[in-house]
């Protein structure tokens, strides 16, 4: 069988109500699920599982985590109980290892909205193997890329690489009534730095964070930008399958890297 290598991808999951309430961006995902060949697995970095050093979940069906709070009940009865890898998170430790980059299996770890909400929208069978590898604070962003260039080739074997966080994520400046707002020239030109300095193939600058316009107003902790980093190591060449915002400066753009 002739498998088709299958491409990185950056997620902005935004806020847990995309679960029930999907926006453009929950289409956005269910279409490209549909433009892709089906993975054999699913490899994912999600801004909700920081550690310290790098974790690779082994288990073989990990819980569905509700990691928030205050939200409405009917969002807490939600499953995505696809399973786990362990012989993949075994392999992914292997790369690891040869790379002399500390990793270590994490066999208990559940499964955080950055991973089931996204993929709820893509592939809502829960039929396909999913990984989900952590997001080390003591990494460097040039680390982090390197992390997702050592499991790139992995996307020539129909596995598919993603990075779960946002563009932009500054939760006290959001508009949460629901009302339209209109998206602040902060963000906006955050994003459209970030925008075009992949499309020029400047993925150093991108990895110069600190030096992007305006990070610390729509990055106040670096987490959710990070797995973005990662997603760049997957592939050199970028391009945008979505762009949106939400509640006014939540960006929910979705990248893809070949």
């Amino acid at each position: 069988m002739n498998l088709q290598t299958l491409p990185g991808l950056f997620i902005s999951h935004g806020s847990p109500m995309l679960a029930l309430d999907p926006e453009q961006v929950g289409p956005a995902l269910n279409r490209l699920s549909l433009n892709l060949p089906k993975p054999e697995s699913i490899i994912v970095m999600s801004a909700h599982w920081e550690s310290h050093a790098l974790e690779v979940s082994t288990s073989i069906r990990p819980e569905t985590w509700h990691d928030f709070r205050g939200f409405p009940e009917e969002l807490y009865e939600i499953r995505y109980p696809a399973s786990g890898n362990p012989q993949l998170a075994e392999e992914i430790l292997h790369f690891f290892a040869e790379a002399h980059i500390p990793a270590h299996a994490n066999s208990t770890r559940p499964r955080d909205h950055g991973v089931w909400m996204p993929l709820l929208h893509m592939y809502p069978n829960a039929d396909i193997p999913v990984v989900e590898i952590s997001l080390p604070t003591n990494m460097s962003a040039k680390d982090i890329y390197t992390v997702g260039h050592i499991l790139a080739p992995l996307r020539e074997r129909q596995i598919l690489l993603i990075g779960s966080g946002s563009i932009t994520h500054n939760l006290r400046e959001l508009s949460w009534n629901g009302s339209n707002s209109n998206v602040p020239e902060w963000a906006s030109t955050f994003r459209n730095y970030v925008v075009s300095k992949l499309a020029h193939r400047d993925f150093d600058a991108v990895l110069d964070w600190q030096s992007i316009p305006f990070v610390h107003r729509n990055h106040p902790t670096i987490e959710h930008l990070a797995p973005l980093f990662f997603a760049m190591g997957t592939g050199d060449r970028f391009s945008i399958v979505h762009s949106s915002f939400s509640m006014g400066a939540l960006g929910m753009d979705i990248y893809r890297f070949d």
